[in-house]
């Protein structure tokens, strides 16, 4: 059971009390309405009260006349609020909350209508509530709430339907029905419903009631339509256009048989011949000329228009077929025709020109011209056929031939006399900018000489005063630019020099410098480039800009000047635009380009290494990659420099750069472990070897305080020697760059400068000593040393001994022996004992003839060299001499024996053999009888 059936019927209210609280609360809300300012803040919430208050009446229906025709007085005081309220404020146009507010005011006013429905005694009820939602619709239009309004027309829509039109006999209200459907229409057409939208305009012809006003909106309507579609940039928009107004032509043309007023018949006669110059539009977009020309023909010769616009389409159809006499005709009658607003002329120029291309720029120029003889031409006409001529930029003999016009146009006399004075300032300033404009793009595409015509011409519209002189210089500055690009250097030089009497700065400055340079005179060029510090806008960039410029002009002594200059502001502390590490690296690329400047090269290089000890390495290399990369290219560079020095002959300074690689490989960055020991080590050695080259060289041998500092440089090298030689791996660059010729070079070095030190050969014999023992050593290394030990001035018979007797034991020892080599010691080694020892130790040097003679045994003949055979065997045997001649048999028969032994082992010595064989015996018979003697004397006594 429901709880309404429970309550007894004294407490349920009755259908009449809560019908009359609803209207209590209606009339109150809209008391309340009326009550409205638009000083007054506005309660969001009374619109929605009052829909409430409407919805709960709506569940009391029926009602009686008295009661609907309460709500209709009702509904009207809210309309004429709202209504009041709009006037005063004008918030129905304004779109803010204020007025959505209103709006939905109305809505409610309408709603009350439709519930109160038809009423005894007022006429035409649902038109009347058809007329609020109607007007409501248009307000939800305005404010674009397209939703809203399509809503409100429907409801009107549907109550107007149940009419019987042809029973409507007045003229606001048939108006009212075709008002609402064109309202209708153009609600669908706003939200892109155009099917419903053409549909309801079609259904609107049913509405026209024979009216010529009637036509005239709805005939607009479509014309509305049809200049919508034509803004669209689908193909198939031009063809929605064209159909739409001619529904709107066919239409004006019925309004004229209708039309009983003469305004009325005017009216639809202009809005006709608009109607087809739009479809004269229409039919130019969609390239249909033939219909354009027949569409004016029609509005010249029937309606006598003589519309402004009929030339430009008439010349733009003309144009199209390609008929450009055709289109020149009518261009030329505008010309004559003093009624056509300059605008038109003036976009019609332009469309004949943007058709006729570069043919048709004379034409222009000529229409322009004579245009100035009959009428007064504006100084912003000037400026659109300028722009339109010159076009969007392009390259080519038509950008060039359109410039030559634009030109020629624009120096004319009448033309600069149109800029002339205060009115016309800022269209002077525009036409500069055209001119200026035009020839830069030329510039880019570098015709300078189109460029430097278009600057010169826009140098007519700059004004001579103080205010403008700062755009007179740079005119003159961009001329000089031409001029250069043109190698006209004293034609840009004239220019550059007007400039700077107008604005001294950098920039002139700097184009001097240029043309100096182009002339190729390089003391001015560096003359000028030192005079650039001293302008007032000076930055060191433009010693850099210098620099580049002078690189490309092959002037390496102006870039050099530029750099080394640039260098001096890195002692101030001051920021710059690049690295000091960066021009040093660059003056060194610079200087690499041609032979002849070592020395240069080499200050640079010393530069960069005081810096580095000024500023620590990561502040002039930089850090992390980039610093180790700065640091290696340095480190490398003078390492080939000094390599390539050496091989020059260049040994001094030869010897420098490689004592400045020393010092750059050496050099350790933050967070980096030392990994150039072996490249320092190599540089260090190298530099020592040099520096005795160029000792050689110059037949002057180092002072004591050189030979210092090269055994110091020696010793720094022994220390990292020794730190490799004594790792238990190398890795394979280490490998490569010492074995064996870095630990050679190093002994042989330090063998030579200790030699000339009182040291008695100790330190000498420690360092051959050193070097036979380490990894790296090699008998050829050994046989050098022991050569240099034993001959000149400075010869140490230890150190040759040792090295040798290692080196023939080496050799000896190899899986195939070199006896050219081998005999080459034996036969110094002999000298060297010889020479040192002398006859006091004879057994040495049997010893090493005896050596060679073992070496010998076996060998195939020729296979131990022939002639140190026979060398050791006729010393030997020469040997025997002395003793023979003092009566030291012994002696002799030892010696004389070797000789024979080791002739028994050469070939070609057979007869020499014999010989000694024959003195042999002699010798032996000879020492026998004697010793005979002897003993027989010693019996007798």
């Amino acid at each position: 059971m429901r709880i309404a059936e429970l309550t007894s019927p004294e407490i349920r209210p009755s259908h009449h009390d809560s019908l009359s609280q609803l209207l209590s609360q209606l009339e109150a809300s809209i008391n309340q309405c009326e009550l409205l300012s638009p000083e007054k803040p506005f309660p969001t919430n009374l619109s929605s009260d009052l829909r409430s208050t409407l919805s709960q009446l709506s569940s009391l229906v029926p009602f009686s006349n008295s009661i609907k025709l309460q709500i209709w007085k009702l509904s009207y005081r809210l309309w004429n609020a709202c209504v009041d309220l709009s006037n005063v404020a004008g918030v129905r146009s304004s779109g803010d909350k204020v007025g959505e507010e209103v709006v939905k005011l109305r809505q409610v006013s309408a709603d009350m209508l439709l519930l109160a429905g038809n009423v005894a005694g007022v006429p035409s009820p649902a038109l009347k509530s058809a007329s609020f939602y109607y007007k409501t619709g248009l307000i939800w239009h305005e404010l674009r709430r397209f939703d809203l309004a399509a809503s409100c027309f429907e409801k009107a829509t549907d109550l107007t339907s149940k009419l019987d039109a042809a029973t409507i006999s007045d003229a606001g209200e048939r108006k009212l029905l075709l008002d609402l459907n064109i309202a209708r229409s153009r609600t669908a057409w706003d939200v892109l419903d155009r099917n419903l939208a053409v549909t309801l305009l079609n259904r609107a012809k049913n509405l026209l009631f024979g009216s010529a006003e009637h036509y005239k909106a709805l005939a607009n309507q479509y014309l509305v339509f049809g200049k919508s579609a034509l803004s669209k940039i689908e193909g198939c928009g031009v063809k929605e256009a064209l159909k739409l107004m001619n529904e709107a032509l066919d239409l004006f043309e019925k309004g004229l048989s209708t039309a009983r007023t003469r305004n009325g018949t005017e009216d639809l006669k202009a809005l006709r011949s608009k109607c087809l110059r739009f479809i004269a539009a229409v039919h130019l977009q969609g390239e249909e000329f033939e219909s354009v020309l027949k569409c004016i023909r029609v509005l010249r010769e029937g309606d006598g228009d003589r519309h402004p616009c009929l030339p430009v389409l008439a010349m733009k159809a003309w144009l199209g077929l390609g008929r450009y006499g055709e289109a020149e005709k009518e261009l030329r009658g505008m010309v004559v025709n003093k009624g056509v607003p300059e605008g038109i002329w003036v976009s019609a120029i332009e469309a004949y020109f943007e058709a006729a291309g570069t043919a048709g720029a004379e034409t222009a120029k000529g229409l322009f011209l004579g245009l100035l003889g009959r009428c007064h031409v504006s100084a912003g006409a000037a400026v659109r056929i300028a722009h339109r001529v010159v076009g969007e930029g392009g390259g080519g003999e038509g950008a060039r031939a359109r410039a030559k016009v634009v030109a020629e146009l624009v120096s004319d006399e009448r033309v600069v006399a149109l800029f002339a004075g205060e009115a016309a300032a800022k269209d002077r300033t525009a036409m500069h900018a055209v001119l200026w404009n035009c020839a830069a793009d030329h510039f880019l595409l570098k015709d300078y000489v189109t460029s430097a015509e278009m600057f010169e011409k826009s140098m007519l519209y700059v004004p001579y005063n103080i205010e403008n002189r700062i755009l007179r210089a740079k005119g003159f500055r961009v001329l000089c630019l031409c001029h250069l690009g043109l190698s006209q250097l004293d034609q840009a030089q004239e220019y550059i020099n007007e400039a700077e009497k107008l604005e001294p700065n950098i920039a002139c400055a700097f184009l001097k410098f240029k043309i100096y340079l182009q002339k190729s005179d390089h003391n001015a060029a560096i003359s000028q480039m030192q005079g650039m510090t001293t302008c007032i806008d000076f930055t060191p960039d433009f010693l850099s800009l210098s620099a580049h410029e002078a690189i490309a002009c092959r002037a390496i002594p102006v870039a050099v000047a530029s750099l080394a200059n640039l260098l001096n502001f890195y002692s101030s502390g001051k920021p710059m635009p690049t690295t000091e590490v960066a021009v040093l690296r660059t003056l060194v690329t610079i200087l690499t380009q041609d032979s002849g400047y070592e020395q240069e090269i080499l200050k640079f290089m010393k530069r960069a290494h005081l810096r580095i000890s000024e500023l620590g390495p990561d502040c002039f290399f930089g850090k992390g990659e980039v610093g180790r990369r700065e640091r290696n290219w340095f480190a490398v560079n003078a390492w080939n420099f000094g390599t390539n020095t050496g091989k020059e002959k260049n040994y001094d300074v030869c010897a420098e750069f490689l004592r400045l690689a020393s010092e750059f490989y050496s050099v350790v960055l933050d967070g980096e472990m030392e990994e150039n020991n072996v490249m320092v080590c190599k540089s260090l050695t190298l530099t020592v070897s040099a520096m005795l080259a160029a000792e050689k060289q110059r037949q002057a041998r180092l002072l004591d305080t050189e030979v210092k500092q090269a055994i110091k440089l020696l010793e720094r090298a022994g220390k990292i020697l020794s730190s490799i030689s004594s790792g238990t791996q190398l890795d394979d660059e280490q490998v490569t760059i010492i074995k064996p010729n870095l630990f050679f070079i190093y002994t042989f070095n330090a063998y030579d400068l200790h030699g000339r030190l009182n040291d008695l050969g100790s330190q000498q014999l420690l360092l051959v000593k050193s070097f036979a023992s380490s990894k790296f050593c090699n008998p050829n290394h050994l046989l050098q040393i022991g050569l240099n030990a034993s001959e000149g001035p400075q010869s140490n018979h230890e150190v040759a001994t040792f090295a040798l007797t290692e080196c023939l034991s080496a050799f000896v020892s190899s899986p195939s022996p070199d006896y050219q080599n081998i005999a080459l010691v034996v036969r110094r080694l002999i000298s060297v004992a010889s020479i040192h020892r002398g006859d006091t130790d004879d057994d040495a040097v049997y010893a090493m003839y005896k050596q060679a003679y073992r070496i010998m045994v076996g060998l195939k003949d020729g296979e131990y060299p022939t002639d140190e055979g026979k060398w050791l065997a006729i010393t030997a045997w020469n040997r025997a001499a002395m003793p023979v001649c003092l009566g030291q048999a012994d002696a002799a028969k030892k010696w004389m024996n070797m000789g024979l032994e080791v002739a028994s082992k050469v070939a070609g010595m057979d007869t020499y053999r014999a010989c000694m064989e024959d003195f042999v015996a002699a010798f032996a018979k000879k020492y026998a009888q004697v010793d005979d003697g002897e003993s027989k004397s010693q019996q007798v006594v």
